[in-house]
């Protein structure tokens, strides 16, 4: 028999996704609440106890009362709001975070999808405070762009009505108070709070996230390619989607542009330094809809489907 998979808040955009990307399965059995119930709080709660697994595609507020509406110990979940990211009892869903981390979510009842702004820097800070090479207090400070897909329908919509007038480049969390904070602060096992200064650009969807380092006041000073065999043989298993690029002194790469992997749920790590500077910039590539949104999702319910 076929697992039962329900979207819940399948008309948003990360829903909308998700469904895409599902509706050619064979292998699993895709329920739908009728539109006209999307709101009805008792058929919501008849499809999350029917589910097998529950994608979560809702306001943080939202996915709290669907976890609260299940009553069976039975429907698993995937929530790909913010809400439980950093909560006791969810296993965060970023799969090559660490050698034990599939076989965590291939188990869990409860998976916390990752934001997209965090991943990139995750995947490239985490292995080098786990190596010793960075301090657990090491100043990140994260930047990068991302398609206005990621601002969800809104901002979608407003983009394309301006077209062409739409800004090219849209600095936001400018208070210093972005939502991902504290799961980047976790997850790359640092023990300060990250800045994060994205930005928005007048592209539908991908994104580039970078962290740059200074070392030169490190006790010992890690060398660019000392950053970057750790990195590598972080993920050198090749289990996954994420990959690193081969470490090259380049000025430029064609290679790093936000659209790069758009449509797929891949994700490329680049390690640029310059050792005569005590200097280094760690680059990720990938797509906010794919690896950092809806494709994660279907990673890790594939995940837990294969348990």
């Amino acid at each position: 028999m076929n697992a039962k998979v329900f979207i819940d808040g399948e008309h948003g955009t990360t829903g909308l996704q998700i469904r895409a990307r599902l509706a050619d399965r064979s292998d699993i059995e895709l329920i739908s609440i009728p539109t006209e119930k999307r709101k009805d709080a008792g058929a919501r709660a008849e499809f999350l106890n029917r589910a097998d697994i529950a994608i979560l595609c809702l306001p943080d507020n939202a996915a709290r009362e669907s976890v609260a509406m299940i009553e069976n110990g039975a429907t698993r979940v995937i929530d790909a709001s913010t809400a439980h990211r950093v909560a006791d009892g969810w296993t965060y869903g970023f799969p090559e975070m660490d050698k034990a981390q599939a076989d965590a979510v291939r188990t869990a009842r409860r998976v916390a999808n990752p934001g997209c702004w965090p991943q990139g820097p995750i995947a490239t800070l985490r292995p080098l405070v786990a190596a010793g090479l960075l301090p657990e207090d090491y100043p990140v400070t994260v930047s990068g762009i991302s398609g206005y897909s990621g601002g969800g329908r809104p901002m979608i919509e407003d983009y394309e009505a301006k077209g062409e007038d739409a800004p090219e480049f849209l600095p936001y969390g400018l208070t210093l108070a972005h939502k991902h904070v504290p799961e980047l602060r976790r997850y790359a096992l640092l023990s300060a709070d990250p800045i994060m200064q994205p930005a928005v650009g007048n592209f539908a969807q991908g994104m580039v996230t970078a962290v740059a380092l200074h070392l030169a006041h490190l006790p010992k000073v890690p060398t660019g390619a000392e950053l970057y065999a750790a990195i590598a043989d972080h993920y050198a298993s090749g289990d996954g989607c994420v990959d690193v690029a081969p470490y090259a002194a380049l000025e430029r790469s064609d290679d790093i542009q936000p659209e790069r992997h758009n449509g797929t749920n891949r994700m490329t790590l680049h390690v640029f330094a310059n050792d005569a500077r005590a200097q280094a910039l760690l680059i990720a590539v990938y797509d906010n809809l794919g690896k950092g949104a809806s494709g994660a999702a279907v990673q890790n319910m594939d995940l837990m489907l294969a348990s």
